[in-house]
């Protein structure tokens, strides 16, 4: 297993090591050592699956302080465009947004830190979503950013006309907006 560290400081591609051969595969998702090894001492404490359909755009989601979440992310079925948009108050990335390709077929994982909104758009006719998550679901702490912020450019790989949204988030505010206490420096408020 591979790690590597983008340009987003905290953000890795995860490039698992794939055995094939006649049978099918394996691969190991997930390896505490490895990913201490990379001075990410984490401890995931929920997984969580979601299936859709071609054109399904989730996101931008995230959870606020105290109860914000990394993730690792993955898919099973399918391909999805992946984003994550940096809002750590403070980061050289702030208000960036990174986009990667999950597939069934090229195995990445992307890890994702706290401070990160993340979301996916479906560009197969169905997608299953795998991720675990360092720090449980809360209600009351849930939060995200508007997929279109036009001030995020992000492009989500999919014709406007076959996007479909929930109507949660289809009414989630813009990035200046946005309920955020994340900060790259806990020094700064």
């Amino acid at each position: 297993m591979q790690m590597e560290e983008t340009a987003f400081p905290g953000l890795y591609v995860v490039k698992p090591t794939v055995f094939e051969d006649h049978r099918g595969y394996f691969y190991e998702s997930y390896n505490e050592k490895v990913f201490e090894k990379a001075g990410l001492p984490i401890r995931f404490v929920q997984d969580n699956q979601s299936r859709s359909g071609y054109g399904v755009v989730r996101g931008l989601h995230y959870q606020v302080n105290p109860m914000a979440q990394a993730k690792l992310v993955r898919v099973i079925e399918g391909r999805v465009l992946d984003v994550v948009v940096d809002i750590r108050k403070g980061s050289p990335t702030f208000g960036k947004h990174f986009a990667l390709e999950l597939s069934a077929d090229n195995y990445l994982q992307l890890f994702i830190p706290r401070g990160f909104a993340h979301g996916f758009s479906v560009l197969t006719e169905n997608a299953t979503f795998s991720y675990k998550c360092d720090n449980f679901y809360s209600r009351e702490h849930e939060s995200g950013i508007r997929f279109d912020d036009p001030g995020l450019g992000i492009d989500w790989g999919l014709p406007q006309a076959d996007i479909i949204l929930s109507d949660k988030d289809r009414e989630l505010p813009l990035l200046a907006g946005c309920r955020n206490n994340f900060s790259l420096n806990p020094e700064l408020p």
